[in-house]
């Protein structure tokens, strides 16, 4: 799985109107789980090498048991493998660089894919090369679990370009349901 790239970053998220991943209870709703996403998110996945998430996030695609993955974890003191899976190491950054856990994981210039929670995706804000936000038009999930720190007091469209990335294009993944896709690059 590994490649001749230089490292690069990006991440994916669906959100509601006010911003959220999932509900209050940290279940994603079924008003977010859109079949049009579905398939962007999976053609995405299958295009990165390294998934990275928190312990309760997983990307649940068909493909998702072939790929490397880095699960985010407190309870290790910097990179340690999961008995679970022999794909998969629990990386704790405060314990180790995230070229350290991809060395560990023998691909230091891997292309990344980060799935969040919020604290993932928080942790990524000022490395993204790219992020993917879709949107899905009339979900509200009020006290909801946000796709960023700072949100809902900030949109998320306002943390991206708070941290340097800028918005590249926008269209229409799902016209029926409301569905967009943001697409924010940082520059070059």
């Amino acid at each position: 799985m590994t490649n001749a790239r230089a490292l690069w970053i990006e991440g994916y998220a669906i959100v509601s109107d006010d911003g959220m991943l999932a509900d209050a209870s940290g279940v994603m709703p079924d008003a977010l789980k859109i079949e049009a996403d579905k398939r962007f998110f999976e053609r995405g996945m299958d295009g990165v090498d390294v998934a990275v998430h928190g312990r309760h996030s997983h990307e649940q695609q068909p493909h998702s048991p072939r790929r490397l993955r880095l699960i985010l974890s407190r309870g290790v003191a910097g990179v340690a493998p999961d008995p679970a899976n022999a794909k998969a190491l629990f990386w704790n950054p405060a314990g180790a660089s995230l070229e350290d856990a991809l060395a560990a994981l023998g691909v230091p210039d891997a292309r990344v894919g980060v799935v969040g929670g919020t604290a993932v995706f928080g942790l990524f804000l000022d490395r993204y090369d790219a992020f993917f936000l879709s949107r899905a038009a009339g979900v509200h999930l009020p006290g909801g679990r946000p796709v960023f720190p700072g949100v809902p007091a900030a949109t998320p469209e306002a943390v991206l370009a708070d941290h340097g990335l800028r918005l590249a294009k926008t269209e229409a993944l799902d016209a029926s349901r409301g569905l967009t896709l943001e697409t924010w690059r940082r520059p070059a």
